[in-house]
């Protein structure tokens, strides 16, 4: 029997913060992704972020360094010793990480303003 195409998000409250991470993209030999020290206001729309970073991550096919999440939306992919990789924010992005996290959820999702 096949394995249903499901990726996973999972969460943790940790001291700084939430950590986030995919579960599922391993088992297509592609890294696993996450966000660690996230405001805890921001842990909803970041799991959909990572969602949909999975998404364009399994659709790309290899392993890039950046990835398009939307138009004006570009997450930079640092790998890490355990084999998964952090998003962050693109080269040359000025201003402070949970700014930028904030920002990237209300361009992927304009309702989250309201």
């Amino acid at each position: 029997m096949e394995k249903p195409d499901v990726v996973r998000i999972v969460g943790a409250e940790r001291p700084d913060g939430l950590a986030l991470r995919t579960a599922g993209l391993g088992e297509r030999g592609l890294p696993e992704l996450r966000a660690d020290g996230l405001p805890p206001y921001l842990g909803q729309g970041w799991a959909r972020v990572l969602g949909e970073a999975a998404r364009v991550l399994a659709a790309s096919g290899g392993r890039p360094a950046e990835l398009a999440l939307a138009p004006d939306v570009a997450v930079r992919l640092r790998p890490e010793e355990d084999g998964a990789v952090t998003l962050l924010p693109p080269a040359g992005h000025e201003g402070g990480l949970d700014e930028w996290r904030r920002d990237v959820v209300l361009r992927m999702f304009p309702a989250a303003r309201v």
